[in-house]
């Protein structure tokens, strides 16, 4: 199904909104048509600029949050279809709300408005086909009415959303709806995944007052989403409001300045008697809430769970429940960012597609959750953003954030990589490769970029050092030490490994889609850049003359180095993290690698005291300290629970959702429990567990395209025992912890030997 030509572009060109750092008041549309006939079948095709929500005969259509969904609007708008064959009546009312959203509404750390078009718009048509065979559709044209002063009086993703419930649709004064000329001009595509829904819905562990006196509630987890409340006894325009933050401060009130300008707040007013109530045109990231206006004993409050419809397939459990927690962590924070696109956080004023997060986390996320879809999409929007030099916007749908201070035509090394490491991860997960074919002339170019920015104003090996100036790149972006001057000054290294690494994967993916002489090409090249690193920024010697644990890391994990080189960068990282007391050091770029690097090196015994340290910063710091997601900064919290940075200016970079670091999780799946794809969507794949410190067992599992893999080890007294589920048309090599190996297809097998 899709548009039939007979639905015209409509708004109400009477609504002017010029307010800034705001959203505009929400559209309510209203469309009156009778049947002819004996209804056989019925669909609604609609979509919108900005945010909308059917409403049919008094009943919502579909169970969708936030239709048409976040593309880059400028060139793809999705559109949706709905059978409304069992709502329809001989007289029909169809209501059409449309609010700002990431259209119209205020969007981005500036809140700027209006990034797309000058006030909402919708376009819609209802097909219907009656039994006698005749077909009619009825598009939207200045024949539908609309109004501003519906019951949603305000609708911002930043803000929240304010309801006045006694607002009677009767007394509304509608007008005549007026043509619509978009600024823009997307393609129209059917929506390909479920978009955005409830998925869970959590009670909270605790009701309770703040110092103020107003009711707190404490959901227990961190969480993006929206609150239901169920209110009895409600007296006509009595006003209830829910703010919504993360975290309390230290008087034992909502934290709200790590929010930023974001207001996150939903006002209700209600109506006479028993009522419900959840917001439809914004969300949160919260775990706790404050509600006033009402007694606690005449409301009751629900958390729904919101992300995009995406399937759970992986998961991770050991003996040690730090680590279950950690896992829980790396979960939810995936979950509170894939709403509609991969955010860096769900809370504050911002939300953006940074394309450094998802980057580095793609491969964990794949193993927890079927990407496909959802990445797919996105990269989608990726290649239209792209930039005409062959660079990638730093968040996409790109907004035109300009920091780090690049000229916007520039490539920025991790952030732009995101166009092979993610579909690597998801050929990788699914075997999939038209992932690949899709993206392959935009990963050419965009390598095509970090190139020729490599080799500007250089000559000899030094072409194949990325060094354009420390501003224009993030570096060991987030690292524990150092501010954000610290971490750019580190791109020589983090953008050089970049440039091996992209070259280098290129060259695989050129060989998996038969491109033989580009495969050639792209491997010389990445072989050049590995022996360039290894000459002139470690020295020779495998010394960094400002040592940092990324610095070795990366070249080491991606395989650059070679012999004394390899192994005097390896020395000196160990002594960097015991030197450290083994907390971590690494920012976005070395995090994820860290601990494959030294337990795929002989130092499994340093990579656990890395993976359990408690002390700040670390994964367990966070666990410690009640952290129910990843956070944006390691230190976020101290040890103590107090906030370091809670009397600092502004509101900062203090995210408890960020899931980026989260990309440990990876190592959790691939080393701890031990399981890893040798084949593209594991048609071969390895058990190799890595066991270390206390843990006495582990187990995962993940649904692969030939069904699910399940791995348990356990080591009690001298036996280690281990039990694998090969699915059909798989062929699995265990490899035991004495290097025994075996090599097993489908069924169920159990190994055991002495350790």
């Amino acid at each position: 199904m899709k548009f039939a030509g007979k639905a015209k572009w409509i708004s109400d060109n009477s609504f002017v909104f010029s307010g800034k750092k705001t959203s505009p008041h929400p559209m309510l549309f209203k469309k009156e048509f009778s049947l002819q006939g004996i209804i056989k079948s019925a669909q609604i095709v609609a979509t919108a600029l900005g945010i909308y929500e059917l409403e049919l005969n008094g009943e919502k259509v579909g169970n969708q949050f936030f239709a048409p969904g976040f593309t880059s609007y400028a060139h793809y708008l999705q559109y949706q279809v709905y059978d409304v064959t069992d709502y329809l009546k001989q007289e029909n009312e169809l209501l059409v709300t449309v609010a700002g959203g990431w259209a119209v509404g205020s969007y981005t750390m500036s809140r700027k408005n209006k990034f797309y078009g000058d006030r909402q718009a919708l376009l819609l048509e209802i097909h219907l086909e009656y039994e006698k065979g005749e077909k009619m559709v009825l598009g939207t044209d200045t024949d539908w009415q609309v109004c501003e002063n519906g019951s949603i009086l305000e609708a911002d993703l930043y803000d929240g959303e304010t309801v006045d419930a006694t607002i009677e649709m009767h007394k509304l004064s509608f007008r005549q709806a007026t043509p619509e000329k978009l600024r823009i001009k997307p393609m129209l595509s059917i929506q390909t995944d479920g978009g955005v829904k409830v998925h869970e819905v959590l009670r909270p562990i605790s009701v309770g007052h703040t110092p103020s006196g107003k009711l707190l509630y404490d959901f227990g987890q961190n969480f993006a989403g929206v609150v239901q409340l169920r209110i009895c006894n409600a007296k006509n325009g009595q006003q209830i409001t829910v703010k919504h933050a993360e975290v309390l401060n230290k008087h034992g009130e909502l934290n709200t300045k790590f929010l930023r300008t974001a207001k996150a707040t939903v006002t209700y007013i209600c109506k006479e008697g028993a009522q419900e109530y959840h917001p439809r045109f914004t969300y949160m990231g919260f775990r706790y809430i404050t509600v006033e206006g009402i007694e606690e004993e005449n409301i009751e409050v629900s958390g729904f769970v919101l992300y995009s419809d995406i399937e759970q397939i992986g998961n991770f459990k050991c003996s040690n429940e730090m680590l279950n927690r950690l896992q829980e962590n790396i979960r939810w924070s995936a979950k509170s960012n894939f709403v509609e696109i991969p955010t860096d956080c769900p809370q504050r004023d911002e939300r953006l597609g940074w394309t450094g997060d998802i980057a580095v986390f793609a491969q964990t996320a794949c193993f927890n959750f079927d990407m496909e879809k959802f990445l797919r999409k996105w990269l989608r929007d990726v290649r239209a953003e792209q930039l005409p030099t062959g660079g990638i916007p730093n968040t996409v749908p790109a907004h035109h954030y300009r920091f780090p201070y690049t000229l916007y035509h520039m490539a920025t090394d991790f952030w732009g990589d995101v166009i092979l490491l993610a579909p690597w991860a998801v050929y990788q997960a699914t075997g999939n490769r038209a992932i690949l074919e899709e993206n392959y002339e935009a990963m050419k170019r965009y390598v095509g970029a970090c190139q020729g920015w490599a080799r500007m104003f250089s000559f000899g090996k030094r072409r194949y050092i990325w060094h354009t100036p420390a501003m224009c790149h993030y570096g060991d972006w987030t690292a524990p030490d150092g501010d954000f001057a610290d971490w750019q000054r580190r791109s020589k290294w983090t953008a050089t490994v970049s440039l091996y690494n992209t070259s280098s994967l290129l060259s695989r993916i050129a060989g998996i889609l038969g491109n033989t002489k580009d495969e050639e090409e792209y491997r010389r090249y990445s072989e050049t850049v590995a022996k360039s690193y290894s000459d002139i920024l470690l020295n020779g010697t495998g010394t960094l003359t400002k040592e940092f644990q990324t610095g070795y890391v990366l070249p080491l994990y991606f395989g650059m180095l070679e012999g004394s080189v390899k192994e005097a960068a390896l020395q000196n990282l160990v002594k960097l993290v015991k030197k450290n007391d083994y907390c971590i050091g690494t920012g976005f770029p070395g995090t994820p690698y860290i601990l494959f690097v030294l337990a795929d090196n002989g130092y499994a015994d340093v990579a656990y005291k890395m993976l359990m340290n408690t002390k700040c910063p670390s994964w367990l710091h966070e666990v410690k300290t009640g952290g129910t997601t990843i956070w944006e900064r390691w230190d976020a919290l101290a040890e103590d629970g107090s906030c370091p940075w809670e009397d600092s200016k502004g509101g900062g970079m203090v995210s408890f959702n960020h899931y980026a670091s989260g990309a440990v999780g990876d190592f959790l799946y691939r080393r701890v429990a031990g399981l890893e794809p040798l084949e593209p969507g594991y048609e071969r794949f390895q058990v190799k567990p890595v066991p270390g410190e206390d843990i006495t067992w582990a187990e995962c599992e993940t649904k692969s395209p030939y069904g699910s893999i399940r791995v348990r080890w356990e080591q009690k007294e001298s036996i280690f025992r281990l039990m694998v589920t090969v699915p059909h048309g798989t062929e699995c090599r265990v490899v035991l912890p004495s290097g025994q190996e075996y090599t097993v297809s489908e069924g169920i097998h159990e190994f055991k030997e002495e350790m």
